[in-house]
C-alpha cells in the first residue's frame, strides 16, 4: 500500500470540504478501495499506485473547478468525479465571462467598450482606459488582475491611485498605514470582494500575493510578473506618470484607468495621463481605450448626468 499526501494551497479547507466533510464523503463512494484523511490543509490517501494516481487527477480537476467558480456543490463533484474530464474545461465558458467570483457570481464585460478593454489586454502588455465616472474601467481592470492571477499568468497584483487629496503626505492622518490608506483605495477593495473569497483576499493581502498602495510607494521598484493598476490616473502628475510607467518589469502588464474630466490636481498642474496619452500613442504593445456614457453601469441616472454635464461644459 502506498500513502501520499495532497496539499491545499490557497483554498480554504472549510469551503473546500464542506460542512462535516461532505466532499471527503463523496470521495471516498467513488474511491472506496482509498483510504482518505483530512487534516488541516492536508490530505493523506493510502492505497494502490494506479488508483492513488486517478485519485490525485481527480482532486485536481475538484480544486480548479473550486478555484474557478468559487464554490463546489454535491452535483459539481459528481459531475467531475464521473467525466471524461474534457467537458469540464468548457462547461460555463462565456466569451464575456473573465471569472467567477464570491458565490459564484458571473464577472464579464458587460459593455461593448469593456469587451475591447478585454480583447486588446490579451494582445497588448500595458493599456490606457480612459473614460467618466461609472464606466467599469476600474472593475474591469481588476477582473482582468484576478483572472490573470487565478490562471497564474503573474505572481501578483499591485493596486495603486495617487493619494492626491493629501499630497501624497499621509503622515498627519490617524491610525497606522493601512487605515490611512484606505478610504482612497476603497474601490479597489470593493471590486475584490466581489471577487476573492474574504479569507482568501486577507491571505493574498498578508503574502502581499495583492498588494493596494498609493503612487509614492512605487518609486524606486521594477514591477516583474506582476499585473499592475493605475487607477485615477489623471491625477498623477508628469514626474509621476513616467516614474510609474518606467517600473514595468518582465512579464508585466499594465492598466492605467482615469477620467481626464475629474481631474483634481491644482491648477496649471498639466495632468501626466493626457500627456501620455499623446506621447505613447503609437507605441506598439500599448493601446488606448475610450469609454463613454453607453457603457456606464452604475443607476441609470448616472448616465444622464454624464450628459447633462458633458453639455454644459462643451458651451
Amino acid at each position: 500500500m502506498t500513502e501520499r499526501t495532497i496539499e491545499l494551497t490557497e483554498i480554504d479547507p472549510n469551503d473546500f470540504f464542506g460542512a462535516q466533510n461532505s466532499t471527503i464523503t463523496q470521495l471516498k463512494t467513488y474511491f472506496p478501495k482509498i483510504k482518505i484523511v483530512a487534516r488541516g490543509t492536508n490530505l493523506k490517501i493510502y492505497g494502490e499506485s494506479e488508483l492513488l494516481d486517478e485519485f490525485e487527477k481527480r482532486f485536481e480537476m475538484l480544486t480548479k473547478y473550486f478555484n474557478r467558480y468559487n464554490k463546489l456543490d454535491e452535483n459539481s463533484i459528481e459531475r467531475i468525479l464521473t467525466s471524461t474530464g474534457k467537458e469540464e474545461s468548457t462547461r460555463g465558458a462565456s466569451k464575456d465571462v473573465l471569472l467567477h467570483g464570491v458565490n459564484g457570481r458571473l464577472i464579464k464585460a458587460q459593455t461593448e467598450n469593456q469587451r475591447k478593454m478585454v480583447s486588446l489586454m490579451q494582445k497588448n502588455d500595458m493599456l490606457f482606459a480612459v473614460g467618466p465616472a461609472g464606466t467599469g474601467k476600474t472593475y474591469t481592470a481588476v477582473a482582468l488582475a484576478v483572472k490573470a492571477l487565478k490562471e497564474k499568468e503573474v505572481r501578483r497584483i499591485i493596486l495603486t491611485r495617487p493619494a492626491v487629496e493629501s499630497g501624497e503626505n499621509l503622515g498627519f492622518l490617524p491610525g497606522d498605514l493601512k487605515e490611512k490608506l484606505d478610504p482612497y483605495m476603497q474601490p479597489l477593495y470593493d471590486a475584490l470582494r466581489d471577487m476573492i473569497s474574504h479569507e482568501k483576499l486577507e491571505s493574498y493581502l498578508e503574502n502581499q500575493t495583492i498588494q493596494i498602495a498609493p503612487l509614492a510607494f512605487m518609486r524606486g521598484r521594477t514591477l516583474d510578473n506582476a499585473f499592475v493598476i493605475l487607477d485615477e490616473a489623471q491625477n498623477t502628475t508628469h514626474n509621476q506618470m513616467k516614474m510609474f510607467l518606467t517600473r514595468m518589469g518582465k512579464h508585466a502588464k499594465f492598466i492605467i484607468n482615469g477620467d481626464p474630466g475629474q481631474i483634481d490636481l491644482p491648477r496649471k498642474q498639466v495632468s501626466g495621463l493626457k500627456e501620455s496619452l499623446l506621447a505613447l500613442k503609437d507605441i506598439d504593445g500599448i493601446a488606448q481605450v475610450y469609454l463613454d456614457d453607453k457603457d456606464v453601469i452604475r443607476h441609470r441616472l448616472v448616465r444622464k448626468i454624464i450628459t447633462a454635464y458633458k453639455s454644459i461644459e462643451t458651451e
